[in-house]
C-alpha cells in the first residue's frame, strides 16, 4: 500500500524541498542586498573621512609654512633690531678699548646706556680673566 503512495509522497517531498530552497534563496537575496547597501554606506563614509583628512593635511601644511615664515620673519627682526645691533657693537667696541664718548658717537646710544655697556663689558672681562 505504501508503494502506491510513494510517487505522491515523492512529489510532496520534492515540492516541500523546492519551496524551502526558494525561501532560502529569497532570504539570502535579502541579506545580500542589505550587505550591499551596508558596504555602499561604509564606502561613502570612508570617502568622506579620506576627503576630510586630505583637507586637514592641506591645512596642516599651510600652517607649517606660515609658522616657518613667521619664524624667519622673527629671526630677521631680531637680527636687524637696531637696539640689539647697537649694544652688540658697543660691547665689541668696549672690548677693543673704546670709551663712553666713542660709544655714544659710534652706536647712537645715550650716555647712561654707554656707561652701562662699558661697566658690564668690563665686569664680564674681569670675570673671564678670573675664571681662566
Amino acid at each position: 500500500m505504501l508503494e502506491q503512495y510513494a510517487p505522491l509522497l515523492s512529489l510532496i517531498a520534492t515540492a516541500i524541498l523546492v519551496g524551502y530552497v526558494l525561501f532560502l534563496r529569497h532570504t539570502v537575496s535579502k541579506q545580500a542586498k542589505k550587505h550591499s547597501e551596508s558596504i555602499k554606506v561604509v564606502n561613502q563614509e570612508l570617502q568622506a573621512i579620506g576627503s576630510g583628512s586630505m583637507g586637514v593635511g592641506r591645512k596642516l601644511i599651510l600652517l607649517e609654512k606660515q609658522i616657518a615664515e613667521l619664524k624667519h620673519n622673527q629671526d630677521e627682526m631680531v637680527k636687524n633690531d637696531p637696539n640689539r645691533v647697537s649694544y652688540t657693537e658697543a660691547t665689541r667696541l668696549v672690548e677693543l678699548g673704546a670709551d663712553v664718548e666713542d660709544l655714544m658717537n659710534s652706536c647712537g646710544i645715550s650716555r647712561p646706556e654707554a656707561e652701562l655697556v662699558t661697566a658690564l663689558s668690563q665686569k664680564n672681562q674681569s670675570c673671564d680673566i678670573t675664571v681662566n
